[in-house]
């Protein structure tokens, strides 16, 4: 930020200074310009022509510089083009101070305007001339009246204002750098506290920004806590999982510790057992963390519709027999990720599929002033006693255990949904009198 306040005062003063100093030396030149044509002027005004074609002044031009020798300002006169005539002895007249050295004039052209132009004529005296061509009264010839001045004076000035304004627009340079720099520094003051509150909350163990902030920060510091706040959360959920996953293999483990101790007859069918109860363990405590872990990414947005199709179209093809109905939901979307939501809706339609009589109807938003956006999975099957819609949300829960199953997918289904703060209900379908499931998730904002 400093290093770009830098740049930016440097760029404007130097285009802001070179605009000055060019309508400073304009306004100069200007006024010098007018000196010198005041003088062209009183010239002309007070030409004549003598008897014998000589130009004189009727009055003398009240500049006693014109009588000076070398005293940095002249005047000449001189005729264009007449060297044929009579007068051409006469053809240049030049004032007293330049002595015997006849300015240099421009006689390509001619000049019924005054024009302005400096010369080098004089290697150690740069002049500024101004001249006009004019015929004057009772004469043919075309004369060229020119005013010169040293530019001594001119450039003086000239040097005096870019040195005022080089040296004022420097100390007006290095002051707005500081204020930038005091400004940034000052500015930036609330991070540095922030981050002296962060260092002090990792070497003193808080868990969190306690000391008071100015009110530029406290929307980040709000933020930091929350995201503390969510850390800790995950943690405690990970040690939840890593705790209830012990403690869920603990008692397969020590059966079959036994078994091969006792050396069991069984010990087969003991081994085959134990380690499909394991494996469904892990499997849900697999799927709790990775819901935690996506949930842990960002807010997602995912059409309800494209992913009930999608799963539609895969269980269609274990369950050729059964008829689908997906209604609603064309632009319905929650804030859950795609694989997630895939899993839910995956393990409720494949149930309704395989436990159902042949029909499943799939209706999305079906209660669009919920808050939430809620998803009715009906089928035609036997349903489930209200006393047992509690208990066949734990692991391993099954109700008809002629059918291939790990007794996981409704668990699972609760457990992902709460995660991302929805809910799961069983009740009966009045439609198709078979079981209805009221999954409800939030909506994608």
């Amino acid at each position: 930020m400093m290093a770009i306040a830098a740049i930016w005062i440097g760029v404007l003063l130097l285009g802001g200074g070179f605009a000055l100093d060019r309508t400073l030396t304009r306004m100069v030149e200007s006024n010098f310009d007018d000196q010198l044509e005041y003088l062209l002027n009183a010239m002309i005004v007070t030409a004549e022509i003598g008897p014998d074609g000589e130009v004189y002044f009727n009055r003398p031009l009240g500049e006693p510089r014109f009588l000076e020798p070398n005293s940095g300002l002249y005047w000449q006169i001189s005729a264009q083009g007449q060297e044929d005539t009579p007068s051409y002895s006469l053809a240049t007249k030049p004032s007293r101070s330049l002595w015997d050295t006849p300015l240099r004039l421009r006689e390509d052209h001619i000049d019924t305007d005054p024009h302005f132009y400096n010369s080098d004529q004089f290697t150690d005296e740069p002049l500024r001339i101004v001249e006009r061509s004019v015929i004057l009264p009772d004469s043919e010839t075309r004369w060229t009246f020119a005013v010169a001045s040293a530019r001594e004076e001119l450039d003086f000035q000239i040097n005096r204002i870019r040195s005022i304004l080089i040296w004022s627009f420097a100390a007006l340079a290095l002051g707005l750098m500081a204020m930038a720099m005091l400004q940034s520094w000052y500015g930036l003051s609330p991070l540095r506290r922030v981050r002296a509150a962060i260092q002090s909350m990792r070497s003193q163990g808080t868990n969190r920004i306690t000391e008071p902030l100015p009110l530029e920060v406290e929307p980040l510091v709000e933020e930091i806590n929350a995201l503390l706040a969510h850390t800790e959360k995950q943690a405690e959920e990970a040690r939840t999982h890593a705790g209830n996953l012990a403690h869920a293999l603990k008692t397969p483990l020590t059966v079959l510790t036994n078994a091969a101790t006792a050396r069991s007859p069984d010990l087969n069918e003991a081994v085959i057992r134990e380690t499909r109860t394991m494996q469904r363990h892990v499997d849900h405590h697999l799927a709790r963390a990775r819901a935690v872990g996506r949930r842990a990414v960002g807010h997602a947005r995912v059409p309800v519709r494209e992913s009930a199709e999608a799963v539609r179209r895969a269980v269609e093809r274990l369950y050729h027999g059964t008829r689908f109905d997906i209604a609603g939901g064309e632009e319905s979307t929650v804030a859950i990720e795609r694989q997630d939501l895939d899993e839910i809706l995956g393990n409720l339609i494949e149930n309704a599929a395989k436990y159902g009589g042949g029909s499943v109807f799939v209706t999305i938003d079906a209660e669009p002033g919920s808050e939430q956006c809620v998803i009715w999975v009906e089928d035609d099957g036997v349903g489930i006693p209200e006393a047992e819609r509690v208990r066949i949300f734990d692991r391993g829960a099954r109700l008809d255990t002629g059918k291939p199953g790990t007794g996981l997918g409704l668990a699972i289904v609760r457990d992902v949904a709460e995660i991302y703060g929805g809910s799961v209900e069983l009740g009966e379908s009045e439609d198709l009198g078979g079981l209805l499931v009221r999954l409800s998730l939030p909506r994608a904002g």
